[in-house]
């Protein structure tokens, strides 16, 4: 009769384990962003890799997503007369919550899961204790780099995202919808708060640190060869998704709870 509760109980304790793991591993790699020496080199790779590779799909889904949310933004308040509350209920949701969020997913896609197999692949091929056979340090070669650049890269992409997610909108108001150019961005910029894309830039930063960490630490961690590493890509793409939903609405509430 105690056999599913001893089964929650070792799930618990492996989840707190776990949880565990991965707060000592970020800790130990931001330590490394203040301790000499850092590569600088291998930061500026990772954070071209990061914003400069990154552009192209995080501007086509912020385009559409403008456009889709200016579409149905307009279906919906056209059933109350309010149509003019499009500009404004596009610019808010691109900067607070689309922006950050759908570029975080497509960055979480490409890089977590290309971080979790560069590394896995030197864990598993022994590259890693090479490193350490040679005097150097995976936490300050492989992880502290990753993790500024992450850190300092998502707020640049989201940046582009909300700018772009606001143009898809405004294009298809004006193409499509019949409102007025002038009048569509003149509503746009009476209606944004600098809070507004500030909150969603800090959200960014925590978001790229997510990313970064989860695919990092997956690759880190991985085991078993070929099949370790595949495994260890998935892990890293899933969990970045998930953490970056449940922070949102941590950070959401920390901004603009009244």
């Amino acid at each position: 009769m105690l056999n599913p509760v001893a089964a929650i109980g070792r799930a618990v304790l492996s989840a707190c384990r776990v949880v565990g793991e991965l707060a000592l591993f970020a800790l130990e790699g931001l330590s490394h962003l203040v301790r000499p020496p850092f590569y600088w080199r291998l930061f500026l790779r990772q954070l071209i890799e990061i914003a400069y590779f990154s552009l192209p799909v995080v501007s086509l889904t912020a385009i559409f997503t403008g456009m889709v949310l200016a579409l149905q933004s307009y279906t919906g308040f056209a059933r109350f007369n309010a149509e003019g509350a499009v500009a404004n209920v596009v610019v808010l949701s691109i900067t607070r919550e689309l922006g950050p969020v759908i570029a975080s997913l497509m960055v979480a896609g490409r890089i977590g899961a290309s971080f979790a197999a560069e590394i896995g692949t030197m864990r598993v091929t022994d590259q890693i204790d090479a490193l350490t056979t040679l005097s150097t340090n995976p936490m300050k070669y492989l992880v502290a780099p990753r993790l500024l650049a992450g850190v300092l890269a998502l707020p640049f992409l989201v940046f582009v995202a909300d700018i772009l997610g606001v143009m898809g909108g405004w294009l298809i108001g004006t193409t499509k919808l019949g409102f007025n150019s002038a009048g569509y961005l003149k509503s746009t910029m009476d209606f944004l708060e600098v809070m507004d894309v500030a909150s969603g830039l800090a959200k960014a930063a925590v978001f790229g640190f997510v990313i970064t960490l989860m695919g990092c630490w997956c690759g880190y961690n991985s085991r078993g060869g070929a099949q370790g590493v595949g495994a260890a890509t998935t892990t890293a793409v899933v969990a970045s998704s998930i953490l970056i939903l449940a922070f949102d609405y941590i950070l959401t509430e920390m901004f603009f709870a009244r």
